[in-house]
C-alpha cells in the first residue's frame, strides 16, 4: 500500500505539472499577443518557479537504489578541532534542519550528546519524508569548514571537521517464513531419567533447516507433537537471529568504507575565510554563497551527486 501510495502522489505531480504548464504558456501568449507587461512579468515569474518543481521532480528518475524512497537515520559527529568541530555539527544540524524543513520533511532528534564548552559532539536524527534517503545519501562523508574562529582570542583562522552518516529506516520486523519442503524431521526415543512413557515412545523431536545447516531438537515434552511445536518453536527463532545479523551486515555495506574525520578524506568544504566558497569535491560544483548553503540551500549539490551516479 505504501508503494502505491508514492506511485499515485508521483502520477499526480506530473498531470498538476503538465497542468500548469499548459496553463503558463496559455498565459504567456496572451501577454505577449496584449503586450501586457505585468502579465509577461508574472507569467514569467511563474515558470520559474514551475522550473524549478520541474527539477526536482525530475530527480525521480535519477534514484536506482533499493531503499531511496525510504526515511533517513541521518548522524553527525565531530572530528579534528575540538570545540571548533563540535560548534561545526551544530552549524550542520541546523543546514539539514533547514533544508528538511525547506523540502517539506519532518524531523525527529532520536541521540544527541551536547559539546564540552560549545556546540554538540554527536546526534543522530530521523528525516522522514519520500525520498528522504536517496538524497541525503549524497551527502555521507567528511565535511571541512575554514573560517575565523569565535573561540580564538587571537582571531585565526581554523579547521573543523565533521562526518554524516546515513541509513534507510527500515522495519524492525523481519519475517520468518520456514517451508515444509525444506525440513528434515526425525524422530527419536527420547532420553532421560526414565519412566514408563518417556522410554517407551519415540517422542523426541529433531528438525534440520536443510538450506542453513541449522539443527534443533526437543524432548522436553511427552507427545511428539508438542516437541515438534517447540522445536520449530526454536527454529524460528534462530532463523530469526540469522537474518537480523544479515540485515546488521547489510547496513554495515551500506555505511561503506570508513574514512577518519581529518583532512584529505572530506567530500566538502565550505570556505568563509579568506574567501566565501562551498566546493563539492567529488562532482567539482562550487557555489560562492555559503550562508546560502548553510541555511539549507543543498539541492544544487544533491542533484550533482544524482547525476554523477
Amino acid at each position: 500500500m505504501k508503494k502505491i501510495s508514492i506511485l499515485q502522489e508521483n502520477i499526480d505531480k506530473y498531470e498538476e505539472l503538465v497542468e500548469t504548464a499548459s496553463y503558463l504558456a496559455e498565459l504567456l501568449e496572451m501577454a505577449e499577443e496584449e503586450n501586457e507587461q505585468e502579465l509577461f512579468r508574472e507569467t514569467t515569474g511563474e515558470i520559474a518557479a514551475l522550473l524549478k518543481r520541474f527539477r526536482e521532480f525530475e530527480l525521480l528518475i535519477l534514484f536506482s537504489g533499493k531503499q531511496d524512497e525510504r526515511d533517513a537515520i541521518v548522524s553527525l559527529h565531530a572530528g579534528a578541532g575540538g570545540t571548533e568541530a563540535q560548534d561545526w555539527v551544530e552549524m550542520l544540524l541546523r543546514m539539514y534542519t533547514r533544508w528538511a524543513e525547506s523540502s517539506a520533511y519532518e524531523v525527529e532528534i532520536l541521540d544527541f550528546l551536547a559539546g564540552d564548552e560549545a556546540g554538540v559532539k554527536s546526534v543522530t536524527f530521523l528525516v522522514k519524508g519520500s525520498y528522504a534517503y536517496g538524497k541525503l545519501k549524497c551527502e555521507e562523508g567528511v565535511h571541512r569548514l575554514i573560517r575565523i574562529s569565535p573561540f580564538d582570542s587571537s582571531g585565526r583562522r581554523h579547521t573543523s571537521f565533521a562526518s554524516l552518516s546515513v541509513l534507510p529506516e527500515v522495519s524492525s520486523e523481519i519475517e520468518v517464513s520456514i517451508k515444509q519442503e525444506d525440513l528434515r524431521i526425525d524422530t527419536y526415543r527420547s532420553g532421560g531419567a526414565g519412566g514408563q512413557h518417556v522410554n517407551k515412545t519415540d517422542s523426541a523431536v529433531r528438525i534440520t533447516h536443510i538450506s542453513t545447516g541449522i539443527v534443533v531438537q526437543c524432548q522436553n515434552e511427552r507427545s511428539q507433537h508438542s516437541n515438534r511445536i517447540s522445536a520449530l518453536k526454536i527454529l524460528q527463532a534462530k532463523l530469526y537471529e540469522m537474518k537480523e545479523k544479515e540485515a546488521a551486515d547489510n547496513m554495515q555495506s551500506l555505511k561503506g568504507e570508513y574514512k577518519e574525520i581529518a583532512w584529505g578524506s572530506q567530500i566538502r568544504t565550505y570556505t568563509m575565510n579568506p574567501f566565501s566558497l562551498v566546493k563539492d569535491h567529488r562532482t567539482g560544483l562550487e557555489i560562492g554563497n555559503v550562508q546560502a548553503v548553510l541555511d539549507g540551500d543543498l539541492d544544487p549539490f544533491i542533484t550533482a551527486c544524482l547525476h554523477k551516479k
